[in-house]
């Protein structure tokens, strides 16, 4: 397993693995042990989830940092029995540090004040400006990376709800792979210094294709 394929973390009970997985599946309530069968319904649950969350916020929702613990609670709750909670480990991937896990909470209490306060809903007169807020709103969390697990797809969940609240279709992140997941990590790392200009050109492209097949249908 290459080391840029999980986390690294401090050894306490959210960094323990599933006895029998080869460090590859973190402890879970189901016992799974291969990674397969995990990324598979980890997969399953998130569409799910996202189904059931589609409905529960409206067009002039106001975002809360509850409201993300709620999310990714409702998508693994069944598997994980941190779900829903901040980290109690820090966690780095690939060299890059997230945010100290003893600072995740008065993080999020800022986040949501600078920026879902500002951000949401996501009801603005120009692409551009949803896009903008998109852009932002995403880029931070994944920086603070508040959760165990799941951190990059809960962001790309509230994403979804964000947009659907700008009036655009559920975006489709499908195609980041490869070079594109590159151009996604390196536009997260652009974000420490408050840059948002690649994670732009990242969001454009995805609204662009999902327009696109939207419109094919």
């Amino acid at each position: 397993m290459k080391p840029s394929d999980r986390y690294e973390t401090s050894a306490l009970t959210e960094a323990q693995f599933e006895q029998g997985s080869h460090c590859r599946v973190l402890k879970n309530k189901l016992g799974i042990k291969l990674k397969r069968q995990m990324d598979k319904l980890e997969r399953q649950e998130q569409i799910r989830a996202l189904d059931e969350l589609s409905g529960r916020f409206d067009e002039k929702h106001r975002f809360t940092i509850m409201d993300i613990c709620e999310i990714h609670k409702v998508w693994l709750e069944n598997i994980y029995e941190w779900a829903g909670k901040y980290r109690q480990v820090n966690v780095s991937k690939d060299n890059f540090h997230f945010a100290a896990a003893a600072h995740v909470p008065k993080l999020m209490i800022e986040f949501e004040k600078e920026y879902l306060q500002k951000y949401t809903p996501c009801r603005f007169d120009s692409l551009r400006k949803a896009i903008e807020a998109l852009t932002v709103v995403h880029t931070e969390l994944v920086l603070i990376h508040p959760f165990r697990e799941g951190n990059g797809r809960v962001a790309r969940m509230l994403t979804i709800l964000m947009a659907l609240q700008a009036g655009l279709p559920p975006l489709d992140f499908s195609r980041i792979v490869g070079k594109k997941k590159k151009e996604y990590i390196m536009a997260v790392h652009a974000g420490m210094n408050n840059d948002y200009a690649p994670m732009g050109r990242v969001f454009k492209s995805i609204i662009r294709r999902t327009l696109r097949v939207h419109e094919r249908k």
